[in-house]
């Protein structure tokens, strides 16, 4: 009589395996284009980036599953106000859109990457008037690492702490005196009222074409 256990024991494997693969898995992306490379973030109505790398034509997009790096190829689609997406052929781990703009004081999750590397750092949300968008408090991370433009920021849910959804786009830097003629940096974002242009682009929301499976992604 031949031992059921081999079997048993690769299924359990396998389902392990698949089950690790998911979890691990994020939705921070890498956008290389031919002028430069930033980061973007894959959510329920699908990429969304800054065009830093390329504002038309073929880009590369880069996810990271748990083993390892996917690297995609697509096209760049413009969404209009510096605001652009691609669709490639795979579907990505995606978050849902945060569409409150959070004020002053809000704790909010900024979380990058640097190749394998992925951050993550608490940032503050701040006001001024003299600047219009989302402002926060400035990592050490966005300043240690280069091609961090496009971080993303994220709101999280009291009562479900493994939810997060995205609410901003890191743009870049501003520099400003206060009342007192010290100087003060943040970080600029896109936030809630830009990243509508992505909603409202991806009208098919939530029917959409079918993505291709491969055996190389689970």
């Amino acid at each position: 009589m031949k031992s059921s256990l081999a079997p048993l024991l690769a299924l359990a494997l396998v389902a392990t395996a698949c089950q690790g693969t998911r979890k691990l898995a994020d939705p921070v992306l890498e956008i290389r284009g031919p002028d430069a490379i930033e980061l973007g973030v894959a959510t329920d109505y699908g990429l969304v980036f800054l065009g830093r790398s390329a504002r038309s034509g073929p880009i590369e997009v880069t996810a990271w599953f748990g083993d390892g790096p996917s690297v995609e190829q697509a096209v760049v689609e413009p969404l209009g106000g510096g605001l652009f997406t691609a669709e490639p052929q795979i579907r990505f781990p995606r978050v849902p859109l945060h569409f409150d703009t959070p004020v002053a004081g809000t704790k909010l999750i900024a979380v990058g990457r640097i190749g394998r590397e992925r951050w993550e750092a608490e940032v503050t949300v701040q006001s001024d008037p003299r600047v219009e968008g989302l402002l926060t408090t400035i990592p050490p991370q966005v300043v240690a690492y280069d091609h961090q433009t496009g971080v993303g920021l994220y709101v999280i849910d009291p009562q479900v702490p493994d939810q997060r959804r995205l609410v901003g786009l890191v743009s870049g830097r501003v520099e400003l005196t206060d009342a007192n003629g010290a100087v003060v940096r943040y970080l600029t974002a896109f936030g809630p009222d830009q990243l509508w242009r992505l909603v409202a682009y991806r009208r098919e929301y939530p029917k959409r074409r079918k993505f291709v499976y491969r055996d190389d992604i689970l």
